[in-house]
């Protein structure tokens, strides 16, 4: 589990009914569902708004750790933060962490592309949406720099 000083963006999960399988816990596959919520919220709180008729943020690659399990009675939140930032893509960290106990039910990393969909190709993070994540996350660019 990869630590990180603390999660500035959380979110509240709501578990549904029918997020829970026939074993009593929350289905692996429900968790990117959650993970994808938190983060266009994140998107939305630290970026505002965008022309999203000329780009789009992309998933390049997703994986996860599962550690253990959620029911549905569990209170969990899913907590993002941007890991490293980069030109054209950024990585972000997610954990579904249980509310009450702290526990890190699951933890996810996701690289995001920026993507120009008049171009069709991938494209510059703008300087604007560096500065914002930056100053969201309280570190400086050379810290969330690709390694």
């Amino acid at each position: 589990m990869e630590a990180v000083s603390k999660f500035k963006h959380v979110m509240p999960a709501q578990i549904r009914f029918s997020d829970v399988d026939q074993f009593g816990h929350v289905n692996n596959s429900v968790y990117f569902s959650l993970y994808d919520l938190a983060k266009t919220t994140y998107v939305n709180d630290v970026l505002g708004n965008a022309n999203w008729g000329e780009m789009a943020i992309v998933v390049a690659n997703i994986s996860a750790n599962f550690f253990t399990p959620v029911f549905f009675s569990d209170k969990v939140e899913i907590e993002t933060s941007v890991v490293q930032l980069g030109n054209k893509s950024f990585t972000l960290l997610q954990r579904a962490v249980s509310a009450e106990t702290r526990e890190v039910k699951c933890e996810c990393r996701t690289v995001m592309v920026l993507y120009d969909l008049i171009l069709k190709e991938p494209m510059q993070i703008p300087d604007e949406y560096k500065h914002a994540i930056c100053d969201f996350e309280e570190k400086s660019l050379e810290e969330l720099a690709k390694k």
